[in-house]
């Protein structure tokens, strides 16, 4: 293995711990500088690894002679505002989802890394553990038979309780399918393969949230996107997905993904985790838990940032991939426009399913 990648870090909120406790663990990639808008937090960000630098604001980082690739943990709203700027400085970009908030952004950076010769990676990473990779690999073991179908459900009442700042999750770019379906959609790809065509309906059941922990508690919000949205799916291969996204479900007991075939079934763990059990049923048999058989073990949020990383080295495609993130992106957006015009609707896109994780 060669020198780290030296990573600069673009926002040091509530989700960088995350990402600053995988890169202690890995000799693949080293923090080297953070930037964000409350100094304070980039200089506690800063302090946890050993050399990083608290850089002043995004454009003194991204041309930092000690940073190869910028990882982008801003607001949707500006992800693609800091994704150019570090790709027009020449830095790889890792990012956290989605994408961008538009077609037209996430175009504009796959376009500049294309002509920079650069990497681009998106959230989530959470597919690359064992519970997604355990999944795909019985489909793709043939397991389940041929599949037919699938259903995927997140339904929750909102962050607004848990989260000190929940405004962006109810602005252009949030919601409960641009913020949570990323995850759900990209562990569906992995599975089952890339969507050609979808159908659905949403609404917004409120105008206005209160905020309700932190210092803010009981402050007003506006609501400026849909918070539930249900769709279908129809993949390439002709299996047909069931897909529920809520910000307006005080409590459920659904499942977060199951997958149905020909010759059996699959329970599929959470995709907001890396790991979780993957159940089989077999045609005319009884639920049986499968061994963990594919995926990073032990993974955390920035394992698709060291896998780019060692790609980089072994010269092979990144599977935390802008490919697959501009689709599910497209795939999402698809699925609002359907909602709105109340018609079963084309993706335009498509991506290649990212190469299987074997067992890590």
């Amino acid at each position: 293995m060669g020198e780290p990648l030296r990573i600069g870090m673009v926002g040091a909120g509530k989700i960088s711990g995350a990402y600053l406790d995988t890169f202690v663990k890995s000799d693949s990639v080293r923090l080297t500088a953070v930037t964000d808008l409350d100094p304070h937090r980039a200089r506690t960000a800063a302090d946890r690894i050993p050399g990083a630098e608290v850089a002043g604001s995004l454009a003194e980082l991204v041309v930092r002679d000690d940073v190869d690739a910028v990882l982008n943990l801003t607001v949707p709203a500006v992800h693609a505002q800091v994704a150019l700027a570090a790709l027009a400085a020449g830095k790889h970009v890792y990012g956290e989802k989605p994408l961008a908030a538009t077609r037209e952004e996430a175009d504009a950076i796959l376009a500049a890394a294309r002509a920079g010769g650069l990497r681009v990676g998106c959230a989530p990473d959470t597919v690359l553990g064992t519970g997604t990779q355990t999944a795909r690999k019985a489909v793709d073991d043939g397991l389940i038979g041929r599949p037919v179908a699938a259903t995927a459900f997140m339904a929750s009442a909102g962050p607004e309780s848990w989260h000190p700042d929940p405004e962006f999750y109810y602005r252009p770019g949030g919601g409960p399918l641009l913020d949570m379906g990323p995850y759900y959609l990209s562990s569906l790809v992995h599975v089952l393969g890339p969507v050609v065509r979808v159908t659905g309906a949403a609404s917004r059941t409120r105008t206005e949230r209160d905020i309700g922990s932190g210092p803010r508690a009981g402050t007003h919000f506006p609501v400026e996107v849909d918070t539930h949205v249900t769709g279908v799916l129809e993949h390439a291969g002709g299996a047909l997905t069931t897909l529920l996204m809520s910000f307006d479900i005080q409590a459920a007991r659904l499942p977060r993904i199951e997958v149905h075939g020909t010759g059996g079934s699959l329970s599929v763990p959470d995709p907001n985790g890396f790991d979780g059990l993957v159940e089989y049923h077999r045609a005319g048999g009884e639920w049986q838990l499968l061994p963990v058989s594919a995926g990073y073990r032990g993974a955390g949020r920035g394992t698709g940032l060291v896998d780019l990383a060692d790609a980089l080295s072994a010269g092979r495609p990144h599977r935390a991939s802008a490919g697959l993130s501009r689709h599910v992106l497209d795939v999402m957006l698809t699925l609002l426009d359907a909602a709105r015009e109340g018609a079963a609707l084309s993706v335009r896109s498509s991506c290649e399913r990212p190469e299987p994780v074997h067992m890590r």
